[in-house]
């Protein structure tokens, strides 16, 4: 895999987020690059931290969902995971020599200016919000790397389009397969990307 066109995830792995990371990696795949996030491979032998470190190195992008900052509800701590990796990234892109020093990341949000408040550090970088839409994830994700990579990117509209067809497509794949509804709701991370790998290089020629 090649480091310009490899994209680290770094998002909440919760099931309420599963809606918000199925089209967030079918638009990176669809515009051709490579998804890297640590539920890629399951090795329980191998320290998260050391993943992590290991699949920011080797990419050029990094998408940084930082939507999960607030706790929900009295007592429930709020979630440290994707702010550490965020400066970890900007560190190796600050710090980095050569290919490194090139780096390019997004920081999504689910609310304006929220970020503000608690990493206010941020304050000046350019953050998009996807008010918990998944059709808004598609959009400000198409858009940025439409921007950074310097594509000629067929519009959000489209490419939210072809996420429809690919899950229904998918699902009517799947269950012949025999997989239950709730298999197909909850499939791994690493089957949903190869699913959708295969169905964009089926269908975006």
């Amino acid at each position: 895999m090649s480091f310009n066109n490899n994209i680290f995830i770094n998002c909440p792995f919760d099931d309420q987020y599963y809606p918000l990371l199925r089209p967030l990696l079918f638009t990176v795949i669809y515009l051709g690059f490579v998804p890297r996030i640590a539920l890629e491979r399951l090795d329980s032998g191998q320290p998260r931290i050391q993943k992590i470190l290991s699949l920011i190195e080797q990419s050029k992008y990094a998408i940084h969902d930082l939507s999960r900052i607030q706790a929900r509800r009295r007592g429930e701590y709020f979630r440290l995971n994707m702010p550490f990796e965020l400066g970890i990234d900007i560190g190796c892109r600050l710090f980095g020599n050569g290919k490194h020093s090139n780096k390019r990341c997004l920081v999504l949000e689910a609310k304006k200016f929220r970020y503000q408040i608690a990493i206010s550090d941020l304050s000046s970088s350019d953050i998009a919000v996807h008010n918990n839409a998944p059709e808004e994830v598609v959009s400000v994700v198409r858009n940025w790397l439409n921007t950074e990579a310097r594509l000629s990117a067929p519009g959000p509209a489209k490419i939210w389009g072809a996420f429809i067809d690919f899950m229904t497509d998918n699902y009517e794949v799947l269950k012949a397969r025999g997989y239950s509804k709730k298999n197909i709701d909850h499939l791994p991370v690493n089957e949903l990307v190869a699913c959708m790998q295969q169905w964009t290089s089926r269908n975006t020629r």
